[in-house]
Parts: C-alpha cells; sequence; structure tokens
C-alpha cells in the first residue's frame, strides 16, 4: 500500500511551486494538492478542471547553463510520477482524465525575478497505455506495468 505525506522542499523548489500553483489557477484550474509523496515519488502540484486531473512537475532554475528547467525531467522522474498518480487515482477514486504536465521557472537568483515561465501541457505520457482489470477506475485508465511492480 502506498504511503502519502507531505513533503517540504527547499525555498527555491517552494517559491517555484507557489508560482506554478498560481499559474494553474490563472488558467482555470483548481488546485487539489502541492508536494505529495507516495512512498518515495513525489508530485509537486496536483490541479484539476472539468475535464482533466493534472500531475505537475515543476523545475525551477537560476541558470540554462545544462538545460532549460523542463529538460530536468528525465525518465526515471516520468517513471515515479506515473507510479504516484495511478496510487492518487486508485486511493481517490478519480474519474478525470489523467495528464502530465511540466512548469518551467527560470529566475533571476539575485532578483528573484521571473525571466521565463513555461507551461508544458501534456509533456509527456506513461510510456504503456492499457485497460486493464486492475486499472483504477474500471474505465479507460492507464497503468504502467514497470512502475507498478514492486521492488525486493
Amino acid at each position: 500500500m502506498a504511503f502519502f505525506h507531505l513533503h517540504r522542499p527547499d525555498d527555491k523548489g517552494n517559491w517555484g511551486e507557489s508560482i506554478a500553483a498560481n499559474l494553474l489557477k490563472q488558467k482555470g484550474y483548481e488546485i487539489i494538492d502541492q508536494n505529495l509523496k507516495v512512498d518515495a515519488k513525489e508530485i509537486d502540484v496536483i490541479a484539476a478542471n472539468d475535464e482533466y486531473i493534472v500531475f505537475c512537475e515543476v523545475k525551477t532554475r537560476t541558470s540554462t547553463f545544462a538545460g532549460h528547467p523542463e529538460q530536468f525531467v528525465d525518465r526515471e522522474k516520468q517513471r515515479n510520477m506515473v507510479f504516484a498518480a495511478n496510487a492518487y487515482i486508485k486511493r481517490n477514486g478519480e474519474k478525470r482524465k489523467p495528464r502530465f504536465d511540466i512548469i518551467g521557472i527560470l529566475i533571476n537568483s539575485e532578483t528573484k525575478e521571473i525571466i521565463e515561465l513555461t507551461h508544458w501541457e501534456d509533456a509527456f505520457f506513461p510510456p504503456q497505455r492499457t485497460v486493464h482489470s486492475s486499472s483504477y477506475s474500471g474505465t479507460n485508465r492507464w497503468h504502467t506495468k514497470s512502475t507498478l511492480k514492486h521492488r525486493k
């Protein structure tokens, strides 16, 4: 069984997540939860509208030296988000379509001014979509077998 608890990120991350939540609110989404952890997997912001439940990863950076913030969401992070989202959907009986977004925030390290704010809707899809008897709502929901396996 997945264990849910809050995670307290560093100040820059917390600040970025607050900016992301405000952006989503401005776009008409309701913020359902922030900093949700399922086992060791985290979802920064969970938001929803009438059609979608949105699982959002927020990346805040002060430089593009190594790449733009959203480029730091690698496959492992995506798998972890899918795992946590599946657990959230199961626990809450969520009926809306799931979507995975990334919000990248580039800030000035001295002034904390936002230099760039990018919202990637449908930034990635789970690697495998299936309709399965154990899918959480019993309707066309996805699950990713590789992320649902329990490691020994």
